[in-house]
């Protein structure tokens, strides 16, 4: 593998990365799903929850995000380690939001990942989220309420 190559994989691996955090924002079912491998797995053993496949995926993000009022996650770079077609690292993440039932949610957490390399680019064949610090202290903010067409798409 030459020094270019390593590069662009490390590139495509933060943007799949970016890929699963802005598809679970913009509540893109489909696009999350689409974001593993056919037998990929998405793990929170805390939960504890486990989904396998694209189908438990997407139908477990979908049911997840109906529990929410709302969420944000942001996810800071972490380390990937390449070896060949396979790959494995890990990410930072940050999440606050407040659930339907009123509870409130602020997390940091890692998420432990295995990628692949596949025909239409990286995937992840597993995700696991691990809780590092978690305050469920009632958040004080508010979701605003959109305009419509005040929001714009990339």
């Amino acid at each position: 593998m030459t020094d270019i190559q390593a590069i662009a994989d490390r590139v495509e691996i933060e943007a799949l990365r970016g890929e699963f955090t802005d598809a679970g924002m913009m509540h893109d079912h489909d696009r999350f799903a689409s974001l593993f491998t056919h037998d990929g797995a998405w793990r929170m053993p805390h939960i504890p929850a486990e989904f396998v496949g694209r189908g438990e995926i997407r139908a477990a993000i979908e049911r997840l995000q109906d529990h929410w009022e709302y969420f944000v996650q942001t996810v800071h770079p972490g380390t990937i380690r390449i070896e060949g077609d396979t790959a494995a690292g890990r990410a930072h993440v940050t999440e606050f939001g407040r659930m339907r039932d009123g509870s409130s949610h602020l997390n940091h957490s890692l998420y432990h990942d295995r990628y692949r390399r596949t025909p239409s680019g990286w995937k992840f064949t597993e995700r696991v989220y691990e809780v590092r610090y978690l305050d469920t202290t009632p958040l004080a903010g508010s979701a605003p309420r959109t305009v419509p067409g005040s929001v714009r798409e990339p």
